[in-house]
């Protein structure tokens, strides 16, 4: 038997209106912060950081972030929290600015990371790993951190105000967190916190899923509403905080690699956001466990009511050919990816096939309950 592991951030706050809390919680933390925001969440949240930074006495440098988590967008940061002296690097917006964060933190000795997102769309925030892309957006691999960020700050009015597709998007990502969980846990996987997963991380993937089944749909109304409500909140913390220490401690599986081997694709795929490439990567690894016709259409039945793509047509790859999704499936086998945390061998030939036939099955579904 291997060494268990279970990591996690050191902090994490959750409430209305808390990021004009973030410098209570920040002040012991240093003393010059770089905060890293898109031009869209500076006039939405990073102003109001800077602001709450500056009631503590923690000076604040701001740079804007330039859309792709890529080494070269990481390294010009880097130059810039080095020359400036920041001891404290705040990212500030979506999965891709919190992932470049937390690569600039990475490579500035000392420093702190405090991560603030606008959205529930991942579970990115509260990881020790940033998904790095190509400048053009192909997934290029995991950067693994010695630590995850010191301090998370889920502030659940602006997340209630942001478009209810980010909440859905969240919940897919965060309903793989235990279908792929199991599978690396029966597979005997090293989990992505560099060892095998513990009761609490299994406890906490598997209370993440019940979780969703039970508010998601409340809370992805309440989104619409732009109301903070008990299952909003709920939501929230699942999507963020169980499915972050869920996947990072218990491990992915063949889910997130077939939402990996969607970048390789040309065309309007690359639109839809992860959550709902990881939706249908769900549904695949769920064809491929031989699931029952029951338990598969519990999850086509949910991610339905959340609008989530459910076929290939609603991913924009009803014209993809044989070789398109071959493509898809070697990219999801490669040497490294998560896909080798399922308790089988795979071949390409198995990945396709499972994401054919659970696109045939979903669309029977569709047709059968009137959704097609």
């Amino acid at each position: 038997m291997g060494n268990k592991v279970f990591i996690s951030p050191n902090q994490y706050v959750q409430g209305v209106d808390v990021v004009d809390e973030a410098g209570t919680y920040a002040k012991d933390m240093g003393s010059k912060a770089l905060v890293i925001a898109d031009e869209f969440v500076w006039d939405l949240a990073g102003n109001r950081v800077v602001d709450s930074l500056k009631q503590e006495n923690i000076e604040s440098v701001g740079t804007t972030f330039n859309g792709e988590a890529s080494t070269g967008e990481i390294n010009r940061i880097i130059e810039e929290a080095k020359s400036e002296g920041a001891d404290m690097i705040v990212g500030v917006g979506g999965g891709k600015t919190l992932d470049t964060a937390k690569g600039v933190r990475d490579q500035v000795p000392g420093a702190c990371c405090v991560i603030i997102p606008t959205t529930a769309s991942t579970d990115a925030p509260t990881s020790a790993l940033s998904v790095i892309y190509s400048d053009e957006g192909v997934f290029e691999t995991y950067r693994f951190y010695s630590k995850n960020p010191d301090l998370i700050i889920m502030d659940s009015k602006i997340i209630a105000g942001a478009p209810p597709r980010f909440l859905a998007s969240g919940i897919a990502d965060a309903m793989a967190t235990w279908v792929e969980a199991r599978m690396a846990i029966q597979a005997n996987a090293n989990a992505m916190a560099g060892g095998l997963s513990t009761i609490a991380a299994a406890a906490i993937a598997e209370k993440c899923e019940e979780t969703l089944f039970q508010y998601g749909l409340l809370a992805y109304e309440s989104n619409k509403r732009q109301v903070v409500t008990h299952a909003l909140e709920q939501i929230v913390e699942a999507n963020t905080l169980l499915s972050g220490l869920g996947f990072e401690s218990s491990g992915l599986a063949l889910a997130h690699a077939i939402h990996n081997g969607f970048t390789v694709l040309h065309g309007d795929i690359h639109h839809m956001t992860h959550g709902e490439k990881v939706a249908f990567g769900t549904l695949s690894q769920l064809t491929l466990e031989n699931r029952s016709k029951e338990e598969f259409e519990k999850y086509v039945d949910m991610y339905s009511r959340l609008e989530l793509p459910v076929t290939l047509e609603d991913l924009h790859l009803e014209q993809a050919s044989e070789d398109d999704l071959m493509k898809v499936a070697k990219a999801a086998l490669t040497e490294g990816e998560s896909s080798h945390n399922m308790p089988m061998t795979l071949t390409a030939y198995d990945v396709v096939s499972a994401m054919k036939a659970a696109d045939q099955y979903a669309k029977a579904y569709k047709k059968e309950n009137g959704l097609a």
